[in-house]
């Protein structure tokens, strides 16, 4: 069975690799999305390094608090909410792969907001 402790530490982990891999070739992944601008990605990979931080702290706590998964599966929806946006709309003229590429990270952030969500009900059904 699928722990919420063990999905708070994926995203974590998932979120600040990726956020490490923004700051650190930003030119790179600007290239794959057809785009010489690297500040929206480097900005982006800063927020995502500091979400990751939070997140595994949430997940490593000895009591994982309703309050702050709550929080994290919002701002993941929110993500996935503004990332379909982006595709479905076609803003910033990105390359066929960057929207590809957005899509794809948005599913992975769906799955993991549902697990989270499902990972509190189990929590406050606990209780």
């Amino acid at each position: 069975m699928i722990t919420l402790k063990n999905v708070l530490l994926l995203n974590a982990v998932s979120s600040g690799a990726t956020g490490l891999g923004l700051i650190l070739f930003p030119g790179l992944i600007a290239n794959l999305f057809g785009t010489n601008e690297t500040a929206a990605f480097i900005g982006t990979g800063i927020f995502l390094v500091l979400f990751a931080g939070m997140v595994g702290t949430v997940g490593l706590a000895r009591q994982i608090g309703e309050r702050a998964v709550r929080f994290i599966v919002t701002l993941d929806s929110l993500w996935v909410v503004k990332s379909l946006a982006i595709v479905v709309l076609q803003l910033f003229g990105l390359s066929t792969l960057g929207y590809i590429l957005i899509g794809a990270v948005a599913a992975w952030v769906g799955l993991m907001a549902y697990l989270q969500a499902n990972g509190l009900k189990q929590l406050t059904t606990a209780k």
